[in-house]
């Protein structure tokens, strides 16, 4: 069975604020994450390892408190640019550091980025804020919903040294959702630990929202989402690797499978809803 992960943090670690940088250093199962992330053909080989074929590599713009700058978008552009088959680059533009969002929009989508991460905690505004002052988002919405690049939103708390939880609520992508109602969104992490059941509202209220399962650990699943198998179709496979407590792909993978939900569901969220939706 193919394996899609489409939420793995392939970003250049060099520019992370030292106190995030510590936090991330402590978990004992990153010991090896510096030396597989560091080329295109380490990470590869290490996806094979863990027999998994395709994978989205996050990046997003996030000064203040992550300390990623827009030249991630440029950076992941050409770590992916031989790998394309395999490796979806994931770019972002925050419209607080901005001056002409529709210029910086087209920019990024033209270096080949396959999706937009929105990460509202770490980004400090809320998913509908252009419906206010920061009415340029709408112009990343309104880019990728023609060009049918999928939007990613950060769901759920952050532990962070800076982030903003007032963010962390996905209820505000219910705007998003029924003013480009074309646009394919991801919901990550699936609003965990406090938000589920808002993130199960969305996904089945709306045609064009999806929830990935990354950050919640397999074996917590019916705890976090019970209500899986009811939204199968809807439902992508991810792991967050390397984020804390991410030991390997591989590991996320048996848990899942441990589970028992069946041969069906398992090819929907470890394949074919990934693969159609990109």
């Amino acid at each position: 069975m193919k394996i899609f992960d489409v939420h793995v943090h392939v970003q250049p670690w060099t520019m992370v604020n030292a106190d995030a940088l510590a936090m991330i250093a402590e978990d004992p199962a990153h010991a090896n994450a510096k030396d597989i992330l560091s080329s295109p053909d380490h990470l590869l080989r290490y996806l094979d390892e863990n027999g998994v074929e395709k994978i989205c590599c996050i990046n997003y713009v996030s000064p203040d408190v992550m300390g990623f700058t827009r030249e991630v978008n440029d950076w992941i552009a050409n770590f992916t640019r031989d790998h394309r088959d395999r490796l979806v680059p994931v770019g972002s533009v925050n419209p607080l550091h901005e001056m002409d969002v529709r210029a910086e929009i087209n920019r990024v989508l033209d270096l080949g980025i396959g999706m937009i991460k929105i990460h509202p905690p770490h980004q400090l505004f809320a998913p509908n804020a252009y419906r206010g002052e920061l009415w340029q988002l709408a112009e990343v919405y309104r880019e990728c919903e023609v060009r049918g690049v999928p939007v990613m939103f950060h769901t759920g708390t952050s532990v962070f040294p800076r982030a903003r939880n007032v963010f962390a609520d996905p209820m505000p992508v219910d705007d998003v959702a029924i003013d480009f109602p074309k646009l394919k969104i991801i919901l990550a992490h699936a609003g965990r630990p406090l938000y589920g059941e808002t993130s199960l509202f969305l996904t089945r209220r709306h045609a064009n929202v999806y929830i990935d399962l990354s950050g919640i650990p397999p074996k917590s699943l019916p705890k976090y989402f019970p209500r899986l198998a009811q939204v199968a179709d809807k439902v992508l496979w991810g792991t967050d690797w390397p984020s804390m407590g991410v030991v390997s792909l591989r590991k996320n993978i048996d848990e899942l499978r441990s589970l028992n939900l069946g041969e069906e569901i398992e090819q929907k969220v470890f394949w074919d809803n990934a693969a159609k939706l990109f």
